[in-house]
C-alpha cells in the first residue's frame, strides 16, 4: 500500500465524518441546508475523483471516496426533496 493511498483514505474518512451531521441535521430539519450547486458539483467531482483512484489502483482511496461522493448525494437528494 502506498503512503498517498493512506494519506487519501485518511482525508476522506474526515470528510465524510464531517458530512454525517450534516445530513442528520438536513434529515431532522425537514429543509435543504446546502445549495444545489455545491451538492452537485461536489458530489459530481467526488465521484470522478473515485474512479481517477481506481484507474491508480489505489482501493481503498476509491472506497472513501465512492463513500463521500454518496454523502455528497445524499446531501443534493435532501436539496431537491426539501425545497
Amino acid at each position: 500500500m502506498s503512503w498517498q493511498n493512506i494519506v487519501i483514505t485518511v482525508c476522506m474518512i474526515a470528510f465524510s465524518y464531517a458530512l454525517i451531521p450534516q445530513i442528520i441535521k438536513g434529515f431532522k430539519a425537514k429543509k435543504s441546508l446546502i445549495s444545489t450547486q455545491t451538492a452537485f458539483i461536489t458530489s459530481a467531482g467526488m465521484f470522478i475523483l473515485m474512479f481517477t483512484y481506481l484507474t491508480l489502483n489505489l482501493f481503498f482511496s476509491t472506497i472513501m471516496a465512492f463513500i463521500t461522493a454518496s454523502l455528497w448525494a445524499i446531501l443534493l437528494f435532501q436539496n431537491i426533496i426539501y425545497r
